[in-house]
């Protein structure tokens, strides 16, 4: 079923203790759509907004997963949004170093005529004026999903509270959940999270997992674990995607296939951190997704 992706497209400079990439392709839209691409035969939808200088091999990459950049407005002379930090040591926190909106401080999302009929939405983080914008012209779609940061969480709490009370799954860090909610408790955050408008809440945490709360309970899912982490930068985003990828694919939002699709989301982060940048996609297939998505299901397995 249709999907579509908005959010940034950029060029990352990453340092992190394991090595460093520069003018490295990224944004969160570039790793969400990347990410959906396996799930789905039909064209990922992404709106965006690039300068010149995004070359035809950064669209070579994308359309090589069959994502359709039609809805992506790209400004002569213009350069496109650049972002740059430095992980520490244990991988979880991470210092900005710059930040240049360029382009992206003047983008105002137009979201094509033929698109508009998507049933699947994915909200990547960005402005969540701007996630607003997308919504009012989307017509009805099956199934929205949001993600957010701590920027917009202190700077723009109101208009973000407007966008939870349109989306059906809302995904943040615990970090970030604590903030929006204001409470310690991850289990008391996501029912005052939830009262704010998304039925379905994922709190994700990291190298332990994530939680999946909805209105039968909360389900759990283990972090993958892994020998060699080189770039954390991007999981958050392919997690949305292969979470959003499953969900479109199988056409359905029950709670059995969103927590499927939660280990799906899981299963695709951890590929991302193993390059920098969302490089490791390039030579990745869907037997290795399937396959990783068993060792998801094994790690908590238990004999009756």
């Amino acid at each position: 079923m249709s999907l579509l992706v908005i959010g940034s497209l950029a060029f990352d400079d990453i340092e992190t203790p394991f090595g460093r990439s520069d003018n490295t392709l990224g944004g969160s839209s570039t790793y969400i759509a990347l990410s959906a691409s396996y799930f789905t035969d039909e064209p990922i939808r992404m709106v965006g907004v690039v300068g010149s200088d995004f070359g035809k091999e950064h669209f070579d990459l994308l359309h090589a997963k069959n994502i359709d950049t039609k809805g992506i407005q790209i400004v002569e002379n213009g350069k496109t949004f650049r972002w740059a930090g430095r992980y520490h040591y244990d991988m979880n926190t991470r210092d900005t170093l710059d930040t240049q909106l360029n382009v992206f401080a003047t983008f105002d999302p137009h979201v094509p005529q033929q698109y508009r009929d998507s049933k699947f939405v994915c909200l990547g983080n960005i402005d969540p004026e701007l996630q607003l914008k997308v919504l009012d012209q989307i017509d009805a779609p099956k199934l929205v999903v949001c993600d957010t940061m701590n920027f917009w969480i202190e700077g723009k709490p109101e208009e973000l509270k407007k966008v939870l009370a349109r989306v059906d799954v809302f995904i943040v860090n615990d970090s970030e959940a604590r903030l929006l909610s204001g409470d310690p408790n991850l289990v008391k955050t996501a029912r005052i999270i939830r009262q704010m408008g998304p039925k379905t809440l994922i709190i994700k945490k990291g190298e332990h997992g994530a939680l999946l709360f909805t209105d039968n309970g909360i389900f759990a899912a283990p972090a993958f674990p892994l020998e060699s982490i080189y770039d954390p930068t991007g999981a958050g985003d392919t997690f949305a995607g292969g979470f959003i990828g499953h969900l479109a694919r199988c056409g359905s939002t029950s709670e059995a296939e969103m927590r499927k699709a939660v280990l799906y989301g899981s299963a695709m982060a951890s590929f991302c951190v193993e390059q920098f940048g969302p490089y490791r996609y390039n030579d990745l297939d869907l037997l290795e997704v399937d396959d990783r998505y068993q060792s998801f299901l094994e790690l908590s397995r238990i004999e009756a």
